[in-house]
């Protein structure tokens, strides 16, 4: 049979033939099935998920996936309307729970990180695979953070009475269902979590296969912890690892309201271009740092370095570097032995090759070198004559997530700023500040690098829409 509504604004009273299922515990099994008709019952049953509707105890034509998505809308409505006390309830819940249970989730984690090392895993994809008991406190930490911040549901963006005595008020609301698709590091799986139940999102969350244990752990203790709160458990479900479920969830379209994809460009491209569900783009970083002709060369060495090596492996870290010709073979003499001796492999044009002395740790660039986004100690570079050319070589290269110049010009840092169109652009500091911490936001869901709904670092706020709420007093249109 065909799926019936379970909004009861469109389903009054449960068609005939609409069974209601009531798992006991949130979980699978243990079913309570019964038929609603009085629509003052169905209508109470509706908002006090969780509850399963399926069109007869057993919809066999359901595909998982399918069936998953429909379980988020239906705790999503009951999320919608939890109020900020309980959603933090369940938050500190939920950190309690990982802290409680990290035997168990280490324990999980580490057939992962064994499977990883048996199939030639590099150890630092290993590395961020891997869960100590430090970092299932850190992902604890993280929930009770997020149960301070401000909640951006009801949040009134703008207000005002109209010329006919209209109350206008637009108000921030849930997505509803988010879908995340993210790869490696589990640690993702608690914040993402945790980040949705915040902002009223229920979430499939579609981890690598390579932390499928870790992940099933994680999800089956926040699930719990969600539930003891007098949530929904279905406010948090995992998704299959296998394609055709990825590819099926991407075509949810309806159920599923946005799909957040976090990791390579591969993932990204391939959720982007094969996607009916809207897709925020995150992430890929080829980031730049520009040397100007007015630079304070010190200042921009410690930045460049900072940019570069503090932490390679993630999206805001600087992988182009352009110096002005002007101050080029003064930066380089100085800045490319201090790369090497941090480790770092320069791919460099013909004039940075030059600047090198044969230096071994200086290589020609490839035409993909600069556009490359290495995620490693790995450094395209390149000799620029001009402001001008410095723009139109990141306009051509840049992902559009951060580009920084270092200039004591104040002209040169406005042209720039105006010139360069990246989700954020730096002047005078590290590419690395590009984050929702760092932000103030307190929490981040993925740093967005397209230009519709959200750019930048995805805070709290931008995990939600808005809606008009329109109050009268009996006005008509004429």
């Amino acid at each position: 049979m065909a799926w019936r509504s379970a909004d009861p604004q469109h389903s009054p009273t449960p068609p005939d033939g609409l069974s209601v299922a009531v798992p006991k515990r949130g979980r699978g099994e243990d079913w309570a099935v019964d038929e609603w008709r009085a629509s003052g019952a169905w209508g109470r049953l509706v908002r006090s998920a969780p509850f399963f509707v399926r069109a007869g105890p057993y919809d066999e034509g359901v595909s998982e996936i399918i069936e998953l998505a429909r379980r988020a809308r239906v705790a999503s409505y009951a999320l919608a309307e939890a109020s900020r006390a309980t959603k933090d309830a369940a938050l500190h819940a939920m950190a309690a729970a990982l802290r409680a249970n990290t035997d168990a989730i280490v324990a999980a984690n580490a057939k992962d990180v064994a499977a990883a090392r048996d199939a030639g895993t590099p150890e630092s994809t290993v590395d961020r695979l891997a869960l100590n008991p430090a970092r299932v406190d850190g992902m604890a930490a993280g929930l009770e953070q997020l149960a301070g911040l401000t909640d951006p549901i009801g949040e009134v963006v703008r207000g005002y009475t109209l010329p006919n005595g209209l109350e206008l008020r637009q108000v921030r609301v849930p997505f509803g269902v988010v879908g995340i698709i993210y790869e490696a590091r589990p640690n993702v799986t608690a914040d993402a979590a945790g980040i949705c139940l915040k902002s009223g999102n229920a979430v499939l969350l579609r981890g690598s296969s390579s932390a499928a244990a870790s992940n099933e752990a994680i999800i089956a203790v926040l699930r719990d912890a969600a539930e003891s709160t007098g949530l929904p458990a279905d406010v948090v479900q995992g998704v299959p690892t296998d394609r055709a479920a990825v590819k099926e969830l991407m075509q949810a379209r309806g159920l599923v309201d946005v799909l957040i994809p976090r990791g390579g460009a591969g993932l990204i491209q391939t959720v982007v271009s094969e996607s009916s569900v809207p897709v925020i783009e995150t992430g890929v970083g080829n980031c730049h740092v520009y040397i100007d002709a007015e630079a304070d060369l010190d200042l921009g060495l410690e930045i460049l370095l900072n940019s570069k090596t503090q932490r390679p492996s993630v999206c805001n870290a600087a992988e182009s570097l352009l110096v002005h010709a002007s101050v080029a073979d003064e930066f380089l003499a100085r800045a490319l032995p201090a790369l090497a001796q941090a480790g770092v492999t320069v791919h460099g044009d013909p004039k940075v090759v030059a600047a090198s002395n044969n230096q071994p740790t200086v290589v020609e660039a490839t035409e993909e070198d600069f556009g490359a986004e290495y995620n490693s100690l790995d450094l395209s570079a390149a000799v620029v004559d001009s402001l001008e050319d410095a723009v139109q070589h990141i306009r051509r290269y840049s992902s559009g997530h951060t580009d920084a110049i270092i200039t004591r010009s104040q002209a040169a840092a406005r042209r720039f700023t105006t010139a360069v169109d990246s989700a954020a652009v730096v002047v005078n500091a590290s590419t690395r500040f590009t984050d929702g911490g760092e932000f103030g936001f307190g929490a981040e869901i993925g740093i967005s690098t397209q230009k519709l709904h959200a750019r930048g670092p995805m805070g709290l706020p931008e995990m939600t829409s808005t809606k008009y709420v329109v109050t009268g007093e009996g006005q008509i249109r004429t």
